[in-house]
């Protein structure tokens, strides 16, 4: 029952944080007013409190398919329609676990090939994304209504992001209406190894240490441990475990790189006279490390659309 509320929390809450933090991302780094916001709060008890604090650190730290790709283009990568998984796979996939862990693969591919404006390819994976939710009988997450209206939009990006939003949010929703949380969080892991084997796909490793993909990659090790507590939480389910060994190989990975942020200090802008807060990250992440990671995830990926 936890886990649910927890994922319907987080549900819930994506639009907010995603909106949050691309608002932070536009910030030129001048000083904010404090304002006295008038709260009114009614009937909250100390779990959903709980839960909204424990879903916050979820969206901080775990990217749905729309944010991994939108990492992927702020860091400057190119659109490569080779990573993606062809939706000729659609067929191979039976199962309520490999429908789901595809479900999340299709729509991180679909937001992909949305934010590099590749309007067919978006109507392409928008379908695969759909027979995937039909085959887990949550078919009204994404109907007709939503193809037809993507076809009508199909130049106006800001609609085709708000479309690719809802269809996440729609098909996580249904599943949780419908009592299957596991298949939910199956979902989540299926896009966020797609993002992750993207990213580690498109790094060029000849300019490995200023490649800004990098530093989105290993922002994914806070992601580890609340996927595998969303996984855990539904270990009852008979396609959970072989997932949480997957992500622990990929944890296992991750343990390597370590991350060490100093204090935070005030510098002056010279040209701006603006103070900026700023405090450096070290990382011991190496080429063979990448390598190490990109392997394990393109060997996982692969199990997952095959």
């Amino acid at each position: 029952m936890k886990n649910k509320l927890l994922l319907k929390t987080v549900y819930l809450l994506l639009p907010v944080f995603v909106i949050a933090l691309l608002f932070n991302s536009c910030k030129s780094g001048g000083k904010e007013k404090d304002k006295d916001v008038p709260v009114e709060l009614s009937e909250v008890d100390e779990e959903l409190l709980q839960d909204v604090d424990e879903a916050k650190k979820i969206f901080y730290s775990l990217p749905s398919p729309l944010e991994s790709a939108m990492l992927i283009k702020s860091a400057g990568a190119t659109f490569n329609e080779g990573l993606l998984n062809p939706t000729a796979n659609t067929s191979r996939y039976t199962t309520n676990k490999q429908m789901a862990l595809n479900l999340g693969i299709y729509t991180c591919d679909l937001s992909f090939a949305s934010l590099y404006d590749q309007t067919q390819l978006v109507i392409d994976y928008m379908s695969a994304a759909r027979e995937m939710a039909d085959g887990l009988g949550i078919l009204d997450a994404i109907n007709e209504e939503t193809i037809t209206r993507l076809e009508d939009n199909i130049n106006n990006r800001e609609v085709i992001l708000d479309i690719v939003s809802e269809t996440f949010l729609n098909s996580n929703s249904y599943l949780e209406d419908n009592e299957q949380p596991a298949i939910a969080s199956i979902v989540l892991v299926g896009g966020w190894v797609e993002g992750l084997y993207i990213a580690t796909q498109l790094v060029d490793t000849d300019e490995f240490n200023s490649d800004k993909l990098v530093g989105r990659i290993i922002d994914q090790k806070l992601s580890i441990d609340i996927m595998l507590l969303l996984l855990e939480d539904n270990i009852d389910h008979p396609a959970i475990p072989e997932v949480i060994d997957q992500m622990k190989e990929i944890k296992a990975v991750f343990d390597k790189i370590s991350i060490k942020t100093t204090d935070i200090k005030p510098e002056i802008d010279k040209e701006t006279s603006v103070t900026v807060l700023k405090s450096t990250i070290e990382t011991n992440m190496t080429p063979e490390i990448f390598t190490e990671l990109a392997r394990k995830v393109g060997q996982i990926r692969s199990s997952y659309v095959k």
